[in-house]
């Protein structure tokens, strides 16, 4: 997996990327946004994503809790994408905490939101939000040692 695990909503729109900023702001999560090195006001997911291609990719941090931080990376208005220390996530609370995250996002966009390995191409994910059960869960075998 890597300790940055790739977590992603394939088949995403603006429309739903601002629903993301969104539910960040509903849920008063601690975020902070930045293009750079310069940290600034969150904005609309629109403005976001119609940057110019040769532009660095904006980054949305949000803290969950204190000690656990997701890092969302506007690369594309198809997918939504973003980071998890897995460091971070030492503990059945903060994994309960993770877990009700990707279902947040799941129920909000309708979409499954999967963790594929860091790297990963997102075609083989281990873990996620599946909207027809409406639960997070093991997409991947078991690792037999």
């Amino acid at each position: 997996m890597g300790a940055l695990p790739d977590v992603l909503v394939p088949g995403a729109s603006v429309d739903d990327w601002q629903a993301v900023l969104d539910l960040v702001d509903v849920n008063g999560w601690k975020c902070q946004y930045s293009e750079g090195d310069s940290v600034l006001p969150v904005p609309r997911a629109e403005a976001v994503l119609s940057r110019q291609a040769d532009a660095e990719c904006p980054k949305l941090r949000v803290w969950l809790a204190p000690e656990v931080l997701v890092i969302f990376r506007f690369y594309s208005a198809d997918e939504i994408d973003f980071d998890v220390d897995l460091r971070e996530l030492q503990g059945q609370e903060r994994l309960d905490l993770f877990c009700g995250f990707l279902t947040g996002i799941g129920r909000r966009l309708g979409k499954p939101v999967l963790m594929d390995a860091e790297g990963g191409d997102g075609s083989h994910p281990v873990l996620g939000f599946e909207v027809e059960s409406d639960r997070v869960v093991l997409l991947a075998e078991p690792f037999a040692a």
